[in-house]
Order: structure tokens, then C-alpha cells, then sequence
């Protein structure tokens, strides 16, 4: 017998009747709907694609009398300025390593955070722990960097205190180069980490109580239900967080840094949106930031194609 082909589904064209037929219908049945989404695509509109009309600025010696279009088209000269100065290479590489050892220790911290908040029995003391890390996460960037100073200062710091009764000597951490780093990260993991963990309590809560109960008949372990149920229902969301992650290796928390920046620390803090502040602001030279703006999103774009590329080819998990 012979089969007859399986017909594929009719999907109307842009342009057809039908298809604005469809469209009138569903604008018809759920516009309360659409008039919800009024709101956020005006504010994508407004704050997202408008301003890329500025985008031209890093082609051109923008000059603020002149306006956008009266100042003189430069084409690539801005670009050339930046990749063949000294400091380039400098800036690149401490922004990169920041931001690189920065996922490296602060990605898995939420992770963990929220995988032992979910082992607390009372509730009580969950709902006290999950808002004393929270609560980090509403300083402001500027008590954060007085804090640090406060905190680490060599004379009247509490860390100092602490190693100079100990019998070690007083430690300059916001001065030397070493630290910066080292301060940097681990005041940015104590400040988010904490706030964090919500998507991925939200995913354990998410859980079916049924598969631990499962487990617990068949005489698993806190760490086996840890292993086998609560890791495999992260390893989704963590995935697609890791992906958003990496695609912003090259955007610092310029204003910590900056806030951070000392002349013994330069050599490190000098990451680039330091520089395109201390250049746009500070020189007023904002063709050539633009530029260097425009590079480093462009870099940033693509660098979360190439993990979201890797993700979906590796584990089948991706964003798009």
C-alpha cells in the first residue's frame, strides 16, 4: 500500500491575509494582555534601542557644538588609537583576569548557599539565615569601599588589630597591588552572594516532594539526594547563568574599582571602564570612549554566543 505524504502545517506568511486575520483575532481576545506589555517595550524602546543611534559617536570626532551628524566622520581612527596604544594590552588583561577569577570563585557560592539552606529542617532559622545574606546586597558600592577601607586600614583596621596582636606586622591592603584583587573579590562574593541564591532556592523549591521521599525509601543519604536530586535540577538554571556570566567578562564593577584605585594599586585596578571614566569624563574625549565601549560589548556579544554554542553542543542546554 502506497502512503500518502504527511501534510506539513500551513504557517501564513507576513504578508498574507490570514496571517493579520490571526493577528486581529488574538488582539481582539487578550489586548488586557498586550497592554501589559506596553510598558516594557516602550521601556526596551526608550533605554535600549534608541540610544544606539549614539553608536555612530565612536566613528566620528564628536564635538558637542556640532552635534552628532555636523562632527567630522573618522571611521576607524578611534579604534586604532585604542588597540595600538601601550596600555591596551594592560587594560584587556586586568579586566579579563578580574572578572574571570571572580566567576571562578563567587559562581559556585550561590550554588552551595542554597543547596545547605535547603537542608535546614527549621524554618525559622532558614528564613533568619537567607536574610542575613541578603542584606549585604542593598549596601551601596560607596559604604561598601569605606567599609574596606575602615576594616583594612593600617593603623586603625580591625584586620590589622588582629595580626598585630598575633605579633605579625600591619598590612597596607589597599595600597599594595597584591591584595587588590584578592579584596575586590571577596567583598563582591560577601555582598551578592547571598542574594544570589533565590533563583536556585526557587528551583529546589520547585522540586517535587515526592522524589525525596523516593529517596529516603530507598535509604539514600543527604549527600546521595544532594548528588542525584538536587544537582541534576540545577545544573539547568546554573547553566544558563553561567552563559550570562560570561558574557559580561569584560564589564567590571567600574565603580567599586574606581573607588578601590590607589597609586600603589594601579598596576591592577586599571581595568577598562576605570579608564574609559577617567578618559570620558575626566578629558572629555568621548568619540574615543564610545569606541572602546562599542569593542568591548561587541566582545562581550561575542563571547556569549561562543559559550551558549559550547553549552548546547556539550549538554543540550542553552538560551537560545
Amino acid at each position: 500500500m502506497i502512503k500518502s505524504p504527511v501534510r506539513q502545517p500551513y504557517i501564513p506568511g507576513l504578508f498574507s491575509a490570514r496571517y493579520w486575520k490571526r493577528v486581529r483575532i488574538r488582539l481582539a481576545n487578550d489586548w488586557q494582555l498586550y497592554v501589559l506589555l506596553v510598558p516594557a517595550i516602550a521601556f526596551f524602546i526608550v533605554f535600549c534601542y534608541m540610544p544606539m543611534y549614539g553608536i555612530q559617536i565612536a566613528f566620528r570626532d564628536y564635538k558637542a557644538v556640532r552635534k552628532i551628524t555636523g562632527s567630522e566622520w573618522v571611521g576607524m581612527k578611534n579604534f586604532q588609537t585604542f588597540f595600538s596604544a601601550y596600555y591596551c594590552g594592560r587594560l584587556f588583561a586586568n579586566t579579563f583576569l578580574l572578572n574571570l577569577l571572580n566567576l571562578l570563585w563567587g559562581f559556585p557560592i550561590p550554588i552551595v548557599l542554597a543547596i545547605l539552606l535547603n537542608q535546614f529542617d527549621r524554618v525559622r532559622l532558614k528564613k533568619f539565615t537567607q536574610t542575613a545574606i541578603y542584606v549585604p546586597h542593598f549596601v551601596s558600592t560607596v559604604v561598601m569601599a569605606g567599609m574596606l577601607y575602615l576594616f583594612f586600614s593600617p593603623t586603625n583596621g580591625i584586620v590589622n588589630h588582629v595580626i598585630t596582636s598575633l605579633g605579625g606586622k600591619s598590612i597596607y591592603f589597599m595600597v599594595e597591588a597584591s591584595w587588590f584583587r584578592r579584596l575586590f573579590i571577596g567583598s563582591e562574593i560577601w555582598q551578592h552572594s547571598g542574594w544570589n541564591t533565590i533563583l536556585y532556592i526557587a528551583t529546589l523549591a520547585g522540586i517535587n516532594p515526592e522524589i525525596y521521599e523516593a529517596a529516603t525509601i530507598d535509604g539514600a543519604t543527604k549527600w546521595q539526594k544532594i548528588r542525584y536530586v538536587d544537582l541534576p535540577h540545577l545544573l539547568p538554571i546554573a547553566t544558563m547563568m553561567l552563559i550570562l556570566n560570561c558574557g559580561s567578562l569584560l564589564g567590571s564593577n567600574t565603580d567599586k574599582a574606581l573607588l578601590m584605585q590607589t597609586p600603589g594599586n594601579t598596576s591592577v585596578s586599571d581595568i577598562i571602564g576605570v579608564y574609559v571614566y577617567n578618559m570620558g569624563l575626566g578629558r572629555a574625549q568621548f568619540s574615543y570612549t564610545a569606541a572602546i565601549g562599542l569593542c568591548v560589548n561587541l566582545i562581550n556579544f561575542v563571547m556569549i554566543l561562543s559559550v551558549n554554542w559550547i553549552s548546547r553542543r556539550v549538554g543540550d542546554t542553552s538560551l537560545f
